[in-house]
């Protein structure tokens, strides 16, 4: 599966907002398997929009064909809009599926990774977070994503922002700890997202 993760800066919230139930058109796409996004809580203006493909060769083949058309009504509307695509790796909790009618937030990060240090980093991913975090309450789903030069993506949506609190505050510390995720990660951005229930697809 791909993921794809794109961030932008709004200028125009409500005609972003318009342009993003557009993007329903999406649905009798081939390989095309779910959307959606939301607000960043750190910055108002920020958007992220998250999507599923069954492979690359679908997502590809709608971008040469059917991308600009349903990307037209929001031209205008946003900038500095960063597109990441991953390789599903694995599952953070098992059985992840393309969905987001249950979650209300999802905390991304990315994580550039040392290279010598990739192999270990993707071990304490499988062995000390996905455990941690598929024992705590209120995780719904998540996936663990990979993209060349050493980049990966952790995605976890959350039932609330009260359960995703609890898990910060009592766990990540420690974990960071036992996992050395500081030898591993040579640089690490994130974001807590608001989902929107309109933008879903």
């Amino acid at each position: 599966m791909l993921v794809k993760w794109i961030r932008c800066t709004v200028v125009d919230r409500r005609g972003f907002e318009r342009g993003q139930r557009k993007w329903a058109g999406l649905l009798g796409e081939p390989g095309f398997r779910a959307q959606g996004g939301g607000w960043s809580r750190g910055r108002q203006d920020v958007a992220h929009i998250f999507s599923f493909w069954e492979s690359r060769a679908f997502y590809d083949s709608f971008m040469a064909r059917s991308h600009d058309r349903l990307a037209s009504s929001q031209a205008g509307t946003f900038k500095n809009a960063q597109v990441r695509l991953f390789d599903h790796r694995f599952d953070v909790k098992t059985g992840f599926e393309a969905r987001f009618t249950d979650a209300d937030l999802i905390r991304v990060a990315l994580c550039r990774v040392h290279e010598e240090r990739a192999e270990h980093f993707v071990l304490m991913q499988e062995k000390v977070w996905n455990p941690a975090m598929a024992g705590s309450p209120g995780m719904v789903r998540g996936l663990f994503g990979e993209a060349p030069g050493s980049e990966y993506l952790v995605l976890s949506m959350w039932r609330s922002a009260a359960e995703h609190g609890k898990y910060r505050t009592e766990r990540v510390e420690r974990l960071a700890l036992r996992a050395q995720t500081e030898a591993d990660v040579a640089a690490l951005a994130g974001d807590i997202v608001d989902m929107e229930s309109a933008w879903t697809v």
